[in-house]
């Protein structure tokens, strides 16, 4: 499969026309981990966002005539082609993003899974008969998909968010348009020529890429737009809410985090640094979910913060293709700028560094896995998503102490907690105020399971029953 990988320039996928960079306005495509221009971005136009538009109007009558059957099977082969392609994608996801090609392969994989489970969920859209009140009556209620779909993904998980949001319109019988990041365009590339080659009609799915806020007001602005998925910042998702909002547009926006972790003096310490190691250091910390604030029980807390700055102090920070390192390059410029200020900030209000705090190599954007410790409550930090390998630990007295202190912010994507009470397990798990708990482990955003926010984490779901529901309409119909 071609999937345009490797560095190459990406391009437009339009009305069946694939459009180079070389036909359009570009912007760089720059490897984090070496600051080389590795290629070229095209520009849509609004001509080209009309045609597209156009093109999404008159393929969505036949692909919502298509059978659940038939559409699974296209999602099912462009699964497959993607596994196929697996190294080839990844190894461009790294240049394009700067995580390790571990990390990379791992996500394209699990983006192959979520066109395989959204092929199977299609299938089982399931309506209902309600029994009617007279005899020589029926009362049905249908589930249709809601019509084409813009659909908007990040950067930092540039394969796993484009595929949630792409095979559940398709499984849900909506044509798509979808912005990819701009840093971060092959995944989503790959995955349209997948399943151009599986066989999906022409307009039911389509690539642009540009300014992205010309491109999502033209788009939400448009009558033929139905739907609204969005994954980014709370920022933007309220300004794209607004817009949303003035066209009464169906909307699903997943948005920051600040996680929350409750560790109690009864956890088993090694197996939760180790976890905590791994979720902070993961696609160096640019994670929604990344586990961040750590409350830790008194009793513990000093062991627990050497044990994690050690562990921390011990990860090897480099270029995301050298199989030897565990932690890649942050995305952009614009990361390091935020850590170096948030430790700063920190310290200047009473936060003792335990570990790292600094650039990590030279030649790229590399960031050490930092630990704060003591942090008070009004330093930036606690307040900021940090999105990045920066911890922050400080202790707690009590489950309701931890509770109230992690439930603090108006985020509500995730929070973990650590013990091997069942009773403190319940109850930490029922006073958390988020979208997603995981108790003992950070393993919480999965095809079959839905994922979403609470509060100024946003709204809806994606992936699991809930990620399908969201690109339908529910009818009554009442047949006499």
């Amino acid at each position: 499969m071609n999937t345009n990988a490797n560095g190459a320039d990406a391009a437009l996928s339009i009305a069946g026309e694939w459009i180079p960079a070389s036909a359009r306005e570009t912007l760089p495509l720059v490897d984090p981990a070496t600051l080389e221009t590795i290629g070229r971005v095209p520009v849509a136009t609004r001509q080209d966002l009309d045609r597209a538009l156009e093109a999404a109007a008159a393929a969505a009558p036949a692909w919502r005539r298509t059978s659940a059957y038939e559409r699974s099977a296209i999602l099912r082969r462009a699964a497959q082609a993607i596994r196929e392609d697996v190294d080839t994608i990844a190894r461009s996801l790294t240049r394009e993003q700067g995580k390790t090609l571990a990390e990379a392969r791992g996500e394209v994989l699990g983006a192959a899974d979520t066109f395989d489970w959204f092929a199977e969920e299609g299938r089982r859209a399931y309506g209902r008969v309600i029994p009617p009140r007279a005899s020589g009556e029926r009362w049905l209620v249908v589930r249709e998909p809601v019509g084409p779909v813009a659909a908007f993904s990040p950067w930092n998980f540039p394969a796993m968010l484009s595929s949630r949001k792409i095979a559940a319109s398709l499984a849900a019988g909506c044509p798509c348009i979808i912005k990819p990041a701009e840093e971060t365009p092959t995944p989503a590339i790959a995955f349209a020529r997948a399943l151009e080659q599986a066989g999906l009609p022409s307009g039911v799915l389509q690539i642009v890429l540009g300014v992205p806020g010309d491109i999502s007001s033209h788009l939400i602005a448009s009558p033929v737009i139905q739907k609204l998925s969005f994954t980014g910042s709370t920022a933007v998702g309220r300004h794209l809410a607004r817009l949303a909002g003035e066209h009464l547009k169906k909307s699903t926006f997943e948005l920051g985090g600040h996680a929350p972790v409750v560790v109690f003096d009864d956890a088993d310490l090694a197996r939760t640094v180790d976890l905590l190691v791994a979720g902070k250091v993961r696609n160096a910390g640019q994670v929604c979910i990344a586990p961040t604030r750590m409350y830790v029980q008194k009793g513990i807390y000093r062991e627990f913060v050497d044990r994690l700055g050690g562990a921390l102090g011990a990860v090897r920070v480099g270029n995301g293709l050298d199989a030897a390192n565990r932690m890649g390059a942050m995305a952009n410029a614009r990361r390091i700028d935020a850590m170096q200020g948030l430790v700063e900030d920190a310290r200047a209000h009473g936060a003792t560094l335990v570990q790292g705090g600094m650039r990590a190599a030279e030649g790229g954007h590399f960031w050490q896995p930092t630990l704060l410790s003591d942090v008070p409550a009004d330093a930036r930090v606690m307040h900021e998503e940090p999105f990045g390998p920066l911890a922050l630990v400080n202790p707690f007295d009590d489950l309701e102490d931890a509770a109230r202190e992690a439930n603090g912010l108006p985020y509500g994507l995730a929070a973990y907690a650590f013990t091997t009470s069942m009773k403190r397990s319940i109850a930490i798990g029922e006073a958390f105020e988020t979208g997603v708990v995981g108790i003992n482990n950070l393993n919480v955003s999965i095809a079959e399971a839905p994922f979403g926010g609470v509060k100024d984490s946003g709204w809806g779901s994606e992936a699991g029953q809930e990620g399908l529901e969201a690109y339908l309409h529910t009818k009554f119909i009442s047949e006499v």
